[in-house]
């Protein structure tokens, strides 16, 4: 288990508190943010991959921040929802701005539930955040929580690399994450992968959807 990291001291700290009140949107801007960067919303992508799972499925999500992901499954029809954020200052805000939905202070590298305990787990821009070092660490813990699916949305690139984040050189990386659980996990399947660039740039996100047979 890793105990603490460099990226966790970070976005525990002032400059995570700092992020989470930029991005601090109401739900209706959080969706709009999607369709500005892709030309969808977050709940027609979500649609995309999520069609044939029950929405009687337990789900976590793992580094919720303020909840908005936890809120679009929850307005799709998800009824059993479930967060873990390292960040103590998003967990109250978010217990703020959303109900019926189960959130709690955690950390992916020690996810505070037992062996397969729900149906699906996913990240949305986390694992970026998460060191080289220790990334296997966190991939791990995630498999091991999910009963059937690893579902994920995060920066892609077909070379695992560090990006400059805000003058940091240590808090982002893109990859092809996707294919990293694949290698670590023999007995996961791709159920579904899609790219999504950027309106403005050249960046690219990936979502992709993986089962356990």
């Amino acid at each position: 288990m890793t105990d603490s990291t460099q990226q966790m001291a970070e976005w525990s700290g002032t400059f995570g508190r700092e992020y989470t009140d930029r991005n601090a949107a109401s739900y209706d801007d959080f969706e709009k943010l999607y369709e500005n960067n892709y030309g969808l919303n977050r709940t027609t992508m979500n649609r995309k991959f999520l069609k044939d799972i029950p929405t009687s499925s337990r789900i976590l999500e793992v580094g919720s921040n303020i909840g908005n992901q936890l809120l679009c499954l929850q307005k799709m029809g998800f009824q059993n929802l479930y967060g873990i954020e390292l960040q103590n200052y998003a967990v109250e805000l978010s217990k703020k701005t959303t109900s019926q939905i189960n959130l709690i202070q955690g950390s992916a590298f020690d996810i505070p539930f037992k062996d397969r305990y729900f149906d699906l787990v996913f990240t949305s821009g986390v694992l970026i955040h998460i060191s080289p070092d220790n990334i296997a660490n966190a991939l791990k813990e995630i498999y091991r929580v999910s009963k059937s699916y690893i579902w994920g949305f995060e920066y892609w690139a077909d070379e695992y690399r560090k990006v400059n984040y805000r003058g940091k050189d240590d808090l982002l990386w893109k990859g092809n994450f996707s294919g990293m659980y694949l290698n670590l996990f023999k007995d996961l399947t791709l159920v579904k992968e899609e790219r999504f660039k950027y309106l403005n740039g050249s960046n690219i996100d990936t979502m992709y959807l993986l089962k356990k047979k």
